[in-house]
């Protein structure tokens, strides 16, 4: 099982840090696909921060590009702007994986 750990800790580029089990989770390879965030991560709201968090999650998490820019603002709204503004959190890949079946929409 793979753990997503945000931690309000700021980045030297000012977002906030996230871990995929002990390793900080970029977010470059979301950014090739859209760059919301120069920043980085961030959660708690709507904004480009956590868009880029959950496209990030999404991303990492599938390895699927396609799947992931359709779904990730569902999953911001649905996931990522519920999380407590400020405050640690925790989301697992099987918590994930449940959210794209009921919630993903189809790559058709």
């Amino acid at each position: 099982m793979v753990t997503y750990k945000g931690i309000p800790e700021r980045t030297p580029q000012g977002g906030f840090k996230v871990y995929r089990d002990d390793k900080l989770l970029s977010p470059e390879p979301s950014q090739k696909l859209i760059n919301h965030s120069p920043d980085g991560f961030n959660w708690g709201y709507g904004g480009s921060g956590p868009a880029q968090l959950a496209l990030a999650i999404l991303l990492d998490t599938t390895g699927d590009e396609e799947l992931a820019l359709r779904n990730y603002q569902d999953f911001k709204w649905d996931v990522i702007a519920k999380f407590p503004m400020g405050q640690p959190f925790e989301l697992t890949d099987v918590e994930i994986g449940k959210w794209l079946q009921t919630s993903a929409r189809s790559l058709k």
